[in-house]
């Protein structure tokens, strides 16, 4: 990673803070993006960007404090510009950025479902494409993309949020697959670590509470590791995949294929489907599972 140019969003604090530290020890310089809001996206504070970047500094490494919002393309280009005008390139960005405003789906209101797509999702793209151009012109590039098991999988009350992080894993494979002739990759990773952003979920229930527990024994560095990973030229065999990271623990996360088929020679209608094809398939039926409950066993 020496003297590579990588843009970290969200890195005031947990994750995007872990991962810009571990690239500036490594010999990046670091675009540290925060725009310094609350859990839930209001307000701002250079303070959090700032922080991170007397704390490389003061271990010898190299770093820009970024608060431009990447909910706006206008914002989001600005955030590369930054990279541009202090350090003359971008090789890498990690798109870590993010908040929550959960809510259960029938009480869920306009501006909770588009706060969260708008940070998540259209900022994962517009950070992207403002790199995008740069990447493809200088041959080589990669981006890192925070999804979720939210999305991946479910959960409760986050349907604002598991939508905009499955989008991303598709996001991330439409970049991969239009941008490796160019040399440029793109990979998602599913985080499992304690941050700012899980300590505001509930904790009423000994379920709820034993969740947060598990939670809190896993280490935004663990996730920073594999992340700084991606975005070296060390993964180069890496293109378009989905990683979990869950304490010391990395896995591959399946996309969507086939699991199971019918056919009929004349079609189908209400009764045949009934009759035949729900036999047929429902042994491949996904459950209706949560995230906890494919991942019940403690972290390693």
């Amino acid at each position: 990673m020496k003297d590579k140019v990588v843009v970290v969003t969200g890195a005031g604090n947990g994750i995007g803070r872990a991962t810009a530290l571990l690239l500036a020890r490594m010999g990046a310089k670091v675009v540290v993006n925060d725009l310094g809001g609350s859990g839930s996206g209001e307000g701002s504070d250079a303070g959090p960007a700032l922080m991170v970047v007397r704390e490389i500094e003061a271990a010898g490494g190299q770093a820009v404090a970024d608060t431009h919002s990447v909910a706006s393309w206008e914002g989001a280009a600005a955030i590369i510009k930054t990279a541009l005008e202090r350090f003359g390139r971008i090789d890498g960005v990690v798109n870590n950025a993010g908040i929550l405003r959960d809510r259960i789906f029938h009480k869920m209101n306009e501006q909770e479902w588009r706060a969260v797509l708008d940070v998540h999702l259209s900022g994962s793209f517009y950070v992207s494409r403002a790199a995008a151009a740069h990447f493809k012109d200088q041959g080589s590039g990669n981006f890192v993309h925070m999804t979720s098991t939210s999305g991946l999988i479910g959960n409760f009350g986050q349907a604002n949020y598991a939508a905009a992080k499955l989008g991303i894993a598709a996001l991330s494979k439409s970049i991969a697959l239009d941008m490796a002739r160019f040399g440029v990759r793109s990979n998602c990773i599913a985080p499992f670590a304690w941050s700012r952003l899980i300590g505001t979920l509930p904790s009423e229930t000994d379920a709820e509470k034993q969740r947060l527990a598990r939670m809190q024994s896993m280490k935004p560095e663990q996730v920073a590791s594999v992340a700084a990973f991606l975005v070296s030229d060390q993964s180069e065999e890496i293109n378009g995949q989905i990683l979990a990271v869950r304490g010391n623990e990395v896995m591959v996360m399946s996309q969507p294929r086939p699991v199971a088929s019918v056919h009929s020679a004349t079609g189908w209608d209400q009764e045949s489907l009934l009759s035949h094809a729900l036999p047929a398939l429902k042994r491949a039926f996904t459950p209706l599972d949560r995230s906890s409950d494919v991942f019940s066993w403690d972290p390693v």
